[in-house]
């Protein structure tokens, strides 16, 4: 079975699950081939994991209530898009 190709906007929608290492293998390995050929999108997830290891280190005291209530309030908001290819 062949490895399905990924367009940079399917891989910006998959980013969280590979991270996650959520990912079926086949998935897996078309997301690092996409990133093997698109610059852009390497950096994207460069970017991604570089916030989320500076993210991870905040403690909920360390935020304003402010700030607080609109990060609760953005995911509140979130409505996923459906099914993903993950699966």
């Amino acid at each position: 079975m062949t490895t399905p190709a990924l367009t940079c906007q399917e891989l910006v929608e998959l980013v969280t699950d590979y991270l996650d290492g959520a990912l079926n293998p086949r998935i897996a390995e078309a997301f690092e081939t996409h990133l093997q050929v698109c610059p852009g999108c390497e950096r994207y997830v460069e970017q991604f994991r570089g916030t989320i290891a500076a993210v991870g280190r905040l403690r909920s005291e360390d935020l304003s209530a402010g700030t607080q209530a609109a990060v609760m309030d953005a995911f509140r908001g979130f409505r996923h898009p459906g099914p993903s290819a993950a699966g």
